[in-house]
């Protein structure tokens, strides 16, 4: 019986099936081990690339350097040295920062070569350059992947033996001016300390004479070495450390000391949170704004940083790509200089310089001003900081010593808010009179120091310092009388006090580069209680109004109930507000501000021994946290000359020792401005 060959034919197709799945599986394996190595040499290409453009950004040029390729594709090929010092001529001058880049591609050419390409932008000295090409090759033996350096690596339109041709003219920034033309900032000579490295000998001479001059100079080692590693450092270079003030002295081995251009404050301490100061362009400043070339100074604080675009100017220059022979291929970026333009203010600067010194380093702040026209002719804060050493130069000792001090230094007072204690009274005065609460005939019965509504009040009271009995408002303005002013405001109620309140300027900002918050009646849109409301209408209750609004709003008693408004520009137009207060008002207390000062017993007296015509109105704003404790006390002054309106000033002296007030320091500062603003 012969036996049926179709099991075997099926086992024989078996086999064949299964060869085929295993030469196929095996072509797959070998397909995809390929791809996968593709893909970790494209990556790695990436990679590197990246990280020869991180370290060109860092300006660590040896890195970027090192990563060339050390087989050299033809004879012409830089040594790594030759790359190293191409980078720090060309990037090192040009002072290139801020290197970014994007659409980075790397795509095989053949098993050991990858072409890659990327755009770039970064700045420079002259500004930015952006949307640059470039294109390159990379070398991949044995796992390791290098650059194939040439010279469009360095800018896209290099080639062979090009250079790079700059040229700068930096710009002279704006000077920051006085109503007289006088520099409050301005470029002056400033003796820069550096070394010579090749001056600073070698081994334990060159540590001993490094060591010599951070002592000297208030340095640490590190940042001198650091200063002096730089890649563009040459051993016969000058090496910038600091600038120093006052007399030169005895100089250790190595150092030197060149004039150089630099900004100077010549009031020092006495306009520092006014003017501000400046400080060298960072990496952060180029990401905020890419206009700013990547050198220079930029405004850091105050009215350097508010004006830092129209003083700052833009450099000028030339950065280009030459032949061997310098001929000009291709210009990269190209700007004519444009100084800084000055700016002028409505700044005094002797009456700066004069309200700063007679607060004595004590804590406070005094603002003077021209009522009529609303300029600022004096705006000090003590205490201060010096801003020629934040601009040139700080030691970390000195630095600490600003920002540990607890009365804080770097802090505006003009422009910080206060409960201004009884000047107030003044404008709660002009309200009551204007809708007809208060008669300035009416005299009331007070006894005592001491007074509450009723006893809803429970424990607290309206507290005075005299114990007069019979009072009016110009006794009340004369005594400073807490209890009188409180009663007149309640009898006044919210709804008149605050609708007076908002012809004011509460809530408004005003145009002026300062940073400040609004001045502010209370936390709440309403007092929602009777003492909050009298509270305020003698100046505290959550009042807050700094020494600039101040001004502003007692403006209005030196220009028959306008308000005018603060400037400190001086080509400004001057701004104002009508009849925020009524004329008669005005007539009423002025004369009653004269007394203030004329009256034996006026808060305001000893000011009278000046001899000048004065009105004033002083205050006392106590911070406490219980009702008969002593709390810390913040003395305020303000006066003007009423007969021809020429000046006035607010001046405050913050937690104020028992001998001492706002009033006590104004004299000097008086007597210049009636001399010389009638």
């Amino acid at each position: 019986m012969k036996r049926s060959d179709k099991h075997g034919k099926n086992r024989t197709g078996a086999y064949i099936a299964g060869a085929v799945i295993l030469i196929a599986a095996a072509g797959g394996g070998y397909f995809y081990y390929r791809h996968y190595q593709e893909t970790q040499a494209v990556e790695a290409g990436e990679k590197t690339v990246e990280q020869f453009v991180q370290a060109l950004n860092k300006g660590d040029y040896n890195k970027a350097a090192g990563m060339a390729s050390k087989k050299a594709k033809n004879k012409s090929a830089l040594s790594e040295k030759e790359i190293l010092e191409k980078y720090q001529n060309i990037y090192g001058a040009a002072d290139v920062k801020g290197l970014e880049i994007s659409n980075l591609k790397v795509d095989k050419k053949d098993d050991s070569t990858y072409s890659f390409s990327y755009k770039a932008k970064m700045n420079t000295s002259l500004g930015e350059l952006k949307d640059l090409s470039y294109k390159g090759t990379l070398d991949r033996n044995d796992g390791q992947t290098t650059i194939n350096w040439q010279p469009n690596l360095v800018f896209p339109e290099m080639e062979g033996n090009d250079k790079v041709s700059l040229t700068t003219q930096e710009a002279t920034r704006g000077n920051i001016l006085d109503r007289n033309g006088e520099p409050l900032a301005t470029t002056g000579k400033l003796k820069q300390l550096g070394v010579v490295p090749s001056k600073l000998g070698d081994g334990d001479e060159k540590t001993a004479n490094i060591k010599a001059i951070a002592s000297a100079f208030d340095l640490t080692e590190d940042a001198i070495n650091q200063a002096i590693s730089q890649s563009w450092v040459q051993p016969d270079y000058f090496v910038p450390l600091k600038i120093i003030d006052g007399a030169t002295p005895e100089l250790p081995a190595g150092a030197t000391i060149q004039e150089v251009d630099g900004r100077y404050y010549p009031l020092g301490e006495a306009a520092a949170q006014l003017i501000g100061y400046v400080g060298d362009i960072t990496a952060e400043d180029i990401d905020k704004n890419t206009e700013l070339s990547s050198n220079g100074k930029i405004g850091r604080s105050g009215l350097e940083m508010a004006f830092d675009k129209d003083l700052r100017g833009t450099t000028g220059g030339k950065l280009s790509i030459t032949d061997a022979d310098g001929v000009e291929k291709k210009v990269l970026i190209e700007h004519e200089v444009q100084n800084g333009k000055d700016i002028k203010l409505t700044i005094d600067a002797k009456a700066q310089k004069t309200a700063f010194d007679s607060l004595g380093g004590k804590a406070g702040s005094t603002v003077a001003t021209t009522p009529k026209t609303g300029d600022l002719l004096a705006l000090a804060s003590s205490p201060s900081y010096d801003p020629n050493k934040m601009t040139n130069g700080i030691s970390q000792e000195d630095y600490k010593a600003y920002e540990e001090n607890p009365e804080q230094p770097f802090i505006s007072r003009f422009a910080t808010g206060y409960a201004p204690g009884s000047t107030f009274k003044m404008i709660t005065a002009a309200i009551g009179l204007d809708n007809g609460t208060i008669d300035p005939n009416e005299v009331l019965t007070i006894n005592g120091l001491k007074w509450q509504k009723d006893s809803s009040w429970g424990s607290y009271q309206v507290t005075r310092v005299s114990d007069v009995s019979q009072v009016d408002l110009k006794t009340a303005l004369i005594y400073s009388d807490n209890i009188y002013m409180a009663q007149e405001t309640l009898k006044m109620g919210e709804k008149n006090f605050r609708a007076g309140l908002d012809k004011f300027i509460f809530g408004e900002d005003l145009d002026l580069p300062i940073s400040m918050n609004p001045a502010q009646i209370s936390n709440e849109e309403s007092f929602n209680s009777d003492i909050l409301l009298a509270d305020t209408g003698y100046g505290q209750g959550e009042l807050l109004i700094n020494p600039i609004q101040q001004a502003a709003m007692y403006s209005v008693f030196a220009n028959n109930g306008t308000l005018v408004y603060p400037k400190l520009i001086a080509d400004k137009e001057t701004k104002d507000k009508k009849n925020v207060i009524g004329e008669t008002a005005v007539q009423t207390i002025v004369p009653d501000l004269r007394e203030v000062v004329q009256d034996v017993n006026g808060t305001a007296h000893s000011l009278s021994a000046l001899g000048i015509p004065l009105a004033a109105k002083t205050g006392t704003a106590e911070i406490k946290e219980k009702q008969d404790e002593k709390g810390k006390e913040n003395s305020f002054l303000f006066a003007f000359n009423p007969d021809n309106q020429g000046y006035m000033m607010v001046s405050m002296l913050e937690n104020k020792e028992d001998d001492d007030s706002a009033t006590k320091r104004a004299p000097e500062l008086l007597q210049y401005l009636n001399q010389n603003y009638q």
